[in-house]
C-alpha cells in the first residue's frame, strides 16, 4: 500500500524529509507546504536540491488538507498546535520530530481529542530526545538484567552547525558566563528529555522520585577560538553540557545528557568529552552492562561548512527516522501513539536492491 505524504516545512530538516520520502517505496509525496510566500508555487524537487517532483508547494493549510495526504511531517521550526489539531481533526495523522515522544495524558487533551475526532495518529520521533534517548536505550536493556541506571549522551561539536543565529542567541555560545548562566534552553529542553526519562523508567519498572533533576554546566574559552559565529573571546561560553536525570530516592537511574563544544581546545579545566570523538553513548549498568557508541550521524569534519550545510547527516538521520516511521503510524489505532505502542521502525532497502 502507498501512504501519501505531505512535508510541512522545508528547512534543513524538511528537505531531507522530502528525500526521504521519494526515496520510500511505500510514500509518495502528495505536496509541500512552505511558510515563505517567495516559496509558494516552487516545484518540491527544487526547494529539495533533487530532480523536479511535479509537485507544487503551497502556503494553505486548507490546500494540504484538500488534497487528502494520509500523513503530514510536521517539522517547521516552532511547533504549532493550533495546525496540529487542525490537521488531526481532518483525518491526517501527523508524525514530528518537534514534541510529543512520550507526552503522558495530562498536558494534551486537546490533542487526543483530536486523534478521537479525526480517527487520526499523533507520533513524535526524532533523534535526541526522539530515538537515542529512549528507544535504543530501551532495546539495549532487553541484554541486562538487574539493571540500575540507563544513560544517553549526544557529544557535538557545534563549528560544524552553520546557523550563526541559533548558535549565538539561543544556545549563547560567544555570550559572557553571566549571560549563559540566564539561558532558557535547560527549561526548554527538559520539555523532551523527561518524556525520554519517562518513557525509560515505565519500560524497565523504575518507580522514579516526582521531581526531575537537571543541570547545565558552562566552560569558557581560555584563548580565542574560531566558530561560525566569529572568534570566541576568553572568558565567554565555549562549550557546556545539559543533564537531565530520574532518581530514585535521590540516586540517579536515568539520565540524558548533551554536550556541546566549539572543538575541545583551549577551553576551561573540567569539560572533557572522554574518548570517541563525536558520538551518541549509550549505557546500561545491569547484568550484563552494556555500553554503545554510535559514529556516522555527525558531519565529516574534513568537509567544508559548505559542504556540510548541503546535508548534515545528523538532520538526515531525523528526518529518515520520521520518513520510516509513517507507515507504521499510518497503520497504528487512533490517538498520541510513542514507541512502546508500535511495532520495531526499519528503515528499507534501497530500490534496485529490493527488485
Amino acid at each position: 500500500m502507498t501512504y501519501r505524504v505531505v512535508q510541512w516545512a522545508t528547512g534543513n530538516l524538511g528537505r531531507a524529509a522530502i528525500e526521504g520520502i521519494v526515496a520510500h517505496p511505500e510514500l509518495e509525496l502528495a505536496g509541500v507546504w512552505v511558510r515563505s510566500a517567495d516559496k509558494i508555487g516552487t516545484d518540491a524537487g527544487t526547494l529539495a536540491g533533487i530532480a523536479p517532483l511535479n509537485v507544487a508547494a503551497s502556503g494553505s493549510i486548507d490546500e494540504i488538507i484538500a488534497l487528502k495526504p494520509d500523513c503530514v511531517l510536521y517539522s517547521p521550526l516552532m511547533a504549532d498546535d493550533a495546525e496540529v489539531v487542525t490537521l488531526l481533526e481532518a483525518g491526517i495523522h501527523v508524525v514530528t520530530p518537534l514534541n510529543w515522544f512520550y507526552p503522558g495524558n495530562i498536558a494534551i487533551p486537546h490533542l487526543r481529542a483530536a486523534c478521537e475526532k479525526g480517527n487520526a495518529v499523533l507520533h513524535g520521533t526524532g533523534i535526541h530526545p526522539g530515538g537515542m534517548t529512549e528507544k535504543i536505550p530501551v532495546m539495549l536493556s532487553a541484554f541486562s538484567q538487574n539493571i540500575t541506571y540507563v544513560s544517553s549522551e549526544e557529544f557535538s561539536d557545534c563549528r560544524t552547525y552553520g546557523a550563526p543565529d541559533v548558535l549565538s542567541e539561543l544556545m549563547l555560545f560567544g555570550k559572557t558566563l553571566e549571560q549563559a548562566r540566564a539561558s532558557r534552553m535547560p527549561d526548554f529542553m527538559a520539555g523532551g528529555f523527561n518524556q525520554s526519562i519517562d518513557m525509560i523508567a515505565d519500560a524497565l519498572g523504575f518507580k522514579l522520585d516526582e521531581e526531575k533533576f537537571a543541570e547545565h554546566q558552562i566552560f569558557a574559552a581560555t584563548a580565542p577560538i574560531d566558530s561560525p559565529i566569529g572568534k570566541i573571546q576568553p572568558g565567554c561560553l565555549a562549550a557546556q553540557r545539559f543533564n537531565f536525570e530520574g532518581r530514585v530516592r535521590g540516586e540517579p537511574v536515568i539520565s540524558a545528557s548533551v554536550n556541546w563544544y566549539m572543538g575541545t581546545e583551549d577551553i576551561e579545566e573540567g569539560f572533557s568529552i572522554g574518548d570517541g570523538g563525536e558520538r551518541y553513548e549509550l549505557v546500561i549498568k545491569g547484568d550484563p552492562p552494556v555500553t554503545l557508541q554510535l559514529h556516522g550521524i555527525h558531519p565529516d569534519a574534513s568537509l567544508s561548512l559548505e559542504e556540510i550545510q548541503k546535508r548534515n547527516p545528523g538532520i538526515v538521520a531525523t528526518a529518515n527516522h520520521c520518513v520510516s516511521s509513517i507507515p507504521y503510524v499510518c497503520q497504528a489505532q487512533p490517538g498520541v501513539r510513542h514507541y512502546l505502542d508500535l511495532p520495531m521502525v526499519a528503515g528499507r532497502a534501497r530500490g534496485d536492491l529490493a527488485e
